[in-house]
């Protein structure tokens, strides 16, 4: 069976989607149709911008869900997905190319979800942080133990995850969890505390706009973040993704999931491997690989 992943914010990088704006008519209609929608050129700045420019939570969460679906679109009878999964923002990605979303309502809402993002991060001084090379569980611990908050945000893969939460916070527990054996607690230049109970104002606002979506039912499960569990109902779907923002990214879960659900290949679809390197460390033996036109 084949599962189809779309990556999350950190794959961007100059020049993604330019190869298809270049080859394809299909995809420079839907590029000129994203720049109408967000009233701003961001093909331009795919193509183009600076590492600075794309690093905007603005234009890094458009620019990675245009080329994600843009390529999966005109991959056309090729792309067959038995299960999709998505990143954090990879979801709604995922969402789009499996059908529930209309091109326009995706972009619309991915946009909606960075300014809602960009607002709260500017409500409140608060950070991410990766710890590698110690047990989810030894982490959790030591967020729970932690005054102020800070929680586990990205299960990434084994060996990898992600905390969020208030600066001092973050700091205090990278702190302890070094002394406890980790081989690095790395602050990550992040605008923000993502899928944290800081989140809690851009999850308000984004429920308004998802709230006022048309979902369809997809073409095929997809493994959701807050549950890494599948579904294809549409009501379920809307209430992950509106708490997504808050809630932790179960990606080594779903990963997992899919296997035992039957996944025997893997097909990252949009800019760079980041997915497909979580893969390989969360099962050796499956194979990954990247998709292409």
């Amino acid at each position: 069976m084949k599962a189809y992943v779309f990556p999350g914010q950190g794959a961007q990088f100059t020049g993604m989607g330019k190869d298809l704006y270049d080859n394809f008519d299909e995809a420079k209609e839907l590029f000129h149709k994203a720049n109408e929608i967000l009233g701003f050129d961001i093909s331009r700045i795919m193509f183009e911008g600076t590492a600075d420019e794309l690093k905007e939570t603005k234009v890094t969460q458009p620019a990675v869900f245009l080329h994600s679906v843009i390529l999966a679109k005109v991959m056309g009878d090729v792309f067959t997905p038995d299960m999709v999964a998505g990143h954090s923002l990879g979801e709604l990605s995922a969402l789009t190319a499996i059908g529930s979303l209309s091109f326009e309502d995706g972009l619309r809402i991915v946009s909606e979800r960075a300014i809602a993002m960009q607002a709260a991060c500017e409500l409140q001084a608060s950070t991410m942080a990766a710890i590698l090379g110690l047990e989810d569980d030894a982490i959790e611990k030591v967020c729970r133990e932690t005054s102020g908050v800070v929680v586990a945000a990205n299960y990434n893969c084994p060996g990898q995850l992600v905390i969020s939460g208030e600066i001092p916070a973050v700091e205090a527990a990278c702190k302890v969890l070094k002394e406890k054996g980790a081989k690095r607690a790395l602050v990550l230049p992040v605008g923000g505390a993502f899928h944290s109970p800081l989140m809690e104002p851009a999850r308000e606002r984004l429920a308004k706009a998802i709230d006022a979506t048309e979902f369809e039912k997809p073409i095929c499960p997809i493994y959701q973040n807050v549950t890494n569990l599948a579904t294809t109902a549409t009501d379920d779907i809307i209430t992950n993704l509106i708490y997504q923002l808050t809630a932790p990214v179960k990606w080594t879960q779903s990963i997992q999931e899919m296997i035992k659900d039957g996944a025997t290949e893997f097909i990252e679809v949009g800019p760079g491997k980041a997915l497909q390197g979580m893969i390989g460390k969360i099962d050796r033996n499956i194979p990954v690989s990247q998709a292409s036109v």
